[in-house]
């Protein structure tokens, strides 16, 4: 009960926050001549072209009056005209005028000028930052699932080290409770790939230009090839992130010559472990350690000999 009394804190806090924000693109983008709420309304005039003044007031949450006052001026104004329907005499159906067409548009522009001056002076990642949250807020609240979003994997380009260790510190920290002896063991590995990564590659995921994901290659002999540093945002969990990275792993390997492939995890992650072992990775060592996260964890090497590499679908 107390986390979801903290989480409902946080949402009110931020619906206070944003509706502030709302205030603002309402005063200072759209109130020129026309309201948020009335350029709202000829938007969905424009997108469902016929529809009638009740299902955009129930789309909206507009009062009755408000929405009356708002269809009699368009109406004054020569921006819609209404026709009553084929199926009910009683309705009648609202389309925008040629007129109503060149005012939306007008909006629209205006609108986006505006918001491009409220943004510009941000760095390009916290635009991209602002613009994936705001997008998972919709997917999560509309129930709809984020296959929208710009889905890349590719290799690594300089500052990407860093945040691959940064991402690691704080997923397993967040998350499993490990301290700094992890983030220390992770940033000296990528800092050794750093200074020797012949034979080997490191890749990072990308969702809408933000760093979310990570996995790499490095060699342990001619025909062998460890796989290491894999981890996915728990955020960005659900749009085959993982699989990704893997299938870009595995085939590097494959096409480097390498018989063999090996990993290091501990007994506690268990959608990677399931991961590892869709792609037919064996169990093969267990050992313990404390020195992680203070408590006794298993680490565990999987291992996979390329040839019985079972195809995923």
């Amino acid at each position: 009960m107390d986390s979801i009394r903290n989480n409902v804190e946080k949402i009110r806090k931020f619906n206070r926050f944003y509706a502030n924000v709302l205030g603002k693109i309402d005063q200072e983008i759209y109130n020129r001549p026309y309201t948020l709420t009335e350029a709202r309304v000829l938007t969905e005039i424009n997108s469902r072209n016929g529809c009638t003044a009740t299902e955009i007031r129930e789309t909206l949450g507009i009062d009755r009056g408000y929405m009356s006052r708002i269809i009699q001026r368009f109406e004054e104004e020569k921006i819609i005209i209404k026709k009553r329907s084929s199926d009910d005499k009683r309705q009648y159906l609202l389309y925008l005028t040629d007129y109503g067409r060149e005012v939306l548009n007008g909006l629209v522009e205006n609108a986006n000028r505006e918001v491009a001056k409220m943004i510009q002076a941000m760095p390009k990642r916290d635009q991209l930052k602002l613009v994936t949250s705001m997008e998972t807020i919709e997917s999560i609240l509309s129930g709809e699932h984020q296959s929208h979003s710009d889905v890349s994997i590719r290799s690594f380009q300089p500052g990407d080290v860093g945040y691959v260790a940064y991402l690691h510190g704080k997923l397993y920290h967040k998350t499993y409770g490990f301290g700094r002896a992890f983030e220390y063991y992770v940033m000296k590995g990528l800092t050794e790939f750093l200074g020797d990564s012949e034979g080997g590659d490191l890749w990072v995921a990308e969702v809408n230009g933000e760093i979310v994901g990570s996995i790499g290659i490095t060699q342990s002999s001619e025909q062998i090839a460890q796989l290491r540093w894999f981890v996915v945002d728990e955020n960005y969990q659900g749009l085959g992130l993982g699989k990704k990275l893997m299938d870009t792993a595995i085939a590097f390997c494959r096409k480097r010559g390498y018989q063999h492939v090996f990993l290091w995890t501990v007994s506690i992650l268990d959608t990677a472990r399931h991961l590892y072992q869709k792609y037919n990775f064996k169990l093969t060592e267990e050992k313990p350690n404390k020195t992680w996260t203070g408590t006794r964890l298993i680490e565990e090497r999987w291992d996979l000999t390329l040839t019985d590499e079972k195809t995923i679908s």
